[in-house]
């Protein structure tokens, strides 16, 4: 979201140069009969990769009509005859706060990059000042260092142990995965292993052992029809504070932010939510090495987060959040998971589609945090506003939860299927809500 419409020339020069500096978002995709695939160089035609639309005024705010926009868009498949990605530029987007803005909607297939690496490349887009000019591909906008990160402290005791598991070879797990449903076998091939490959495959039978997660209306087999939705900002400074008031970092206050909205949500259409109500959320972790944030493709594993939704008391559930975070960082099982997801694509075609199917059983939604600068950027003379991404779907999970801060700020985004929900908006505007208790609370403890 922008302040104010951009130069189009200006952006279209832009995009040639600083966004097709990437081989990627100037390839389509090849497929064989055999079912391989490769990029293949093609001639780009920005006529049709950036196009021009205007939201109708309706004498307040169209963010409705904006978000049924993006919705229909982000269902609507990327033609493979060209390269898989599109700008949509819509003009007249009136906000809740009366103001006028433009927004550009970005679709990009995830076979060109994962969300870390996608929105390092559109932040090396951006400029620090208005009145830039000239300047061709940088990373000087993009994810900043892992001191402003407020999700390093999930993402780094992670990724850090994760190297020792990825270092295990593609091969050994090949071999061996298949074995995980039934652990009598195991047992008795486990001193043809490592210990640590022993160790490894141990852990591996206690997440193929994690309990189906609990069910609600928001379970369920996607149908393909979208909705979407976000909130308004939220102060990064004051999140900070509140969390460290109550004992708990950002990413506590925000997880348990979230869990309440959606607790309150499902309340309120009359479900039944006794106080064990969980919600598993998949989360993507970064697993590059330092240096490789600029390269694109897709280096993530993936960690099983348990949102306590049945939990009321705004307090209780921000302890069990942290304490359930705190699991996160030191379980083992977390780096299997990513190391069995690191290494899928070397299994079997039957042992991928089933692993793949038992993590989307497992498991409610997508949940993804990427962390953005935290200074203002331009974009051909124009300040971003507000930024927020969605996260994909797969298999039977039918939500995507986002969260993005920049320049201060947070926003969280919702898309969901309709099979589960078609007014993700009455989650989001419960997160706000959910926040403000634990501020009130905070401002009670220090009387």
């Amino acid at each position: 979201m922008f302040d104010k419409p951009m130069d189009t020339r200006r952006f279209r020069d832009i995009v040639q140069a600083r966004l097709l500096s990437y081989p990627r978002f100037r390839s389509k995709v090849t497929r064989d009969m055999a079912g391989g695939a490769w990029w293949e160089d093609q001639e780009v035609d920005l006529d049709y990769h950036i196009l021009h639309d205007r939201l109708r005024s309706e004498g307040g705010s169209n963010k409705a009509l904006l978000e049924r926009m993006v919705g229909k868009l982000s269902a609507t498949p990327l033609s493979l005859s060209r390269p898989l990605w599109q700008m949509h530029l819509i003009d007249n987007c009136i906000g809740e706060d009366g103001n006028s803005r433009q927004a550009i909607v970005i679709r990009i297939h995830h076979c060109i990059a994962d969300g870390i690496a996608l929105v390092g490349v559109l932040l090396s887009m951006f400029d620090r000042t208005p009145d830039s000019v000239g300047r061709e591909a940088t990373n000087d906008a993009s994810i900043p260092d892992d001191d402003d990160n407020p999700w390093s402290s999930l993402i780094q005791p992670v990724t850090r142990s994760m190297v020792n598991a990825i270092n295990l070879s593609a091969g050994l797990w090949s071999k061996y995965m298949w074995m995980l449903a039934d652990s009598n076998k195991l047992m008795g091939r486990l001193s043809d292993m490592g210990t640590k490959a022993g160790r490894l495959t141990l852990d591996a039978i206690k997440l193929m052992a994690m309990p189906d997660d609990s069910r609600t209306r928001l379970k369920g087999k996607p149908a393909g029809m979208k909705h979407v939705a976000w909130s308004e900002p939220l102060p990064l400074q004051e999140i900070k504070i509140v969390g460290k008031a109550l004992g708990g970092s950002i990413n506590d206050v925000l997880m348990a932010s979230v869990a309440g909205a959606i607790g309150a949500y499902l309340r309120a259409k009359g479900d039944t939510v006794p106080s064990k109500t969980d919600l598993r959320a998949m989360v993507p972790v970064n697993l590059r090495k330092a240096g490789d944030e600029h390269k694109l493709g897709n280096a993530f594993g993936l960690v099983p987060l348990v949102l306590p939704v049945g939990i009321e008391d705004p307090i209780e559930r921000l302890n069990e959040v942290r304490r359930r975070m705190a699991e996160l960082k030191g379980g083992y099982q977390a780096l299997v998971a990513m190391a069995v997801l690191g290494v899928l694509g070397a299994t079997p075609k039957q042992m991928q589609n089933e692993i793949q199917n038992y993590f989307a059983k497992k498991a409610t939604a997508v949940m993804s945090n990427v962390p953005g600068p935290q200074t203002p950027l331009y974009l051909a003379g124009s300040q971003l506003d507000q930024i927020m991404f969605w996260v994909p779907q797969s298999g039977d999970i039918g939500m995507g939860v986002s969260i993005l801060s920049y320049n201060g700020c947070v926003q969280f985004g919702l898309v969901t299927d309709d099979a589960v929900a078609s007014d993700p908006h009455e989650i989001i505007r419960r997160v706000a809500p959910e926040f403000e208790k634990l501020v009130l609370l905070a401002l009670m403890s220090e009387w």
